[in-house]
């Protein structure tokens, strides 16, 4: 009887615990990412589908080898804390935020795990980085330049209506918004009335105060609650017959007037190159806060018809898109 070699039973041995061991092994911990909006998820599909695609491009996929943690405050601004708070002790390796409210409440959560802003108004003005060159901190991401479009949607505006007076500014009257417009409003003869939308219900206060000053148009500031209610914010324009640039592509969708402004959607799939480059060991303090570099013009003919208003070829020469 053949004696059998004592290196091959070693090397038998040797192989059976390294499979042993391999299959011991926990499989690798997926990344795990977490996003905080302040709006609701429906009302944010395109959004997340943008996202979604910017992912793939880098071979990320959902499911597979990454996790994302969702969460909505549904339009209530008092929720995101706890909704960035809950994203912390997840342990999640980077909170991407959409917009100022939730890009705040994940600074004040923490001071350690990544933040990439998918956009914001003011980075440096609203205290998040230090300089959009150099952030310096936790966070990074994308600015929606909000504040700088705000005068061209002024200028559209009186271009439609020549004898713009008195504009109803919904949003917000916060300084980097007023600095802006002021300037602009100033230049083209037009006074403007800053109404400020901290919830739901100040919608239609802002409506009859905009009435009872005689406002001649709307334009509407980034806020996650008007995107919200912008139906219903479409349904009161069209019923004070009062002509409306808007902040958001989805007001003209919905049967708004015109949209002038960033391309959100680009934003979204682009912010998916932060998460891939922090996740392969970039700082978000050594990554540049990057600016817009899409922008849309949308003009709502049946809006404009609605509300008896005929738009000037030259501005709608001017448009990316006319919704018939």
């Amino acid at each position: 009887m053949t004696k059998p070699d004592l290196s091959s039973i070693l090397v038998a041995t040797l192989v059976f615990v390294l499979g042993v061991a391999a299959q011991a092994q926990p499989p690798a911990r997926m990344p795990l990412i977490g996003y905080l909006e302040g709006g609701t998820r429906s009302a944010h599909t395109a959004r997340i589908e943008a996202f979604h695609q910017g992912l793939r491009e880098l071979s990320y996929v959902e499911g597979k080898n990454i996790v994302i943690e969702w969460r909505f405050a549904d339009g209530k601004a008092d929720r995101l804390p706890g909704l960035a708070a809950e994203l912390v002790r997840l342990k999640v390796d980077i909170i991407v935020t959409g917009g100022s409210g939730p890009t705040r409440a994940a600074k004040e959560a923490t001071t350690k795990i990544p933040i990439v802003m998918v956009q914001d108004n003011d980075p440096v003005g609203s205290g998040f980085v230090a300089s959009l060159a150099q952030p310096g901190g936790n966070i990074t991401g994308l600015s929606n330049f909000a504040p700088e479009l705000s005068g061209k949607r002024l200028e559209l505006l009186r271009e439609v209506v020549p004898k713009l007076s008195r504009v109803a500014v919904l949003g917000s009257s916060a300084a980097n918004i007023t600095r802006e417009l002021e300037p602009a409003a100033k230049a083209l003869g037009v006074k403007i009335q800053f109404l400020d939308i901290l919830e739901p219900k100040d919608i239609e206060t802002a409506f009859r105060a905009a009435a009872k000053e005689r406002a001649d148009g709307v334009l509407t500031q980034a806020n996650a609650i008007l995107v919200l209610q912008r139906a219903q914010i479409v349904e009161l324009a069209a019923k004070n017959r009062l002509p409306a640039i808007y902040h958001n592509s989805q007001f003209a969708e919905t049967g708004g007037l015109m949209f002038y402004g960033v391309n959100v959607l680009d934003l979204d799939r682009r912010a998916a190159t932060y998460v891939d480059k922090i996740l392969k060991g970039a700082k978000p303090a050594d990554l540049p806060v990057e600016q817009p570099k899409k922008f849309e013009f949308i003009i709502n003919l049946k809006a404009a018809k609605q509300i008896g208003l005929t738009i000037p070829q030259t501005v709608m020469y001017q448009a990316d898109r006319l919704i018939r």
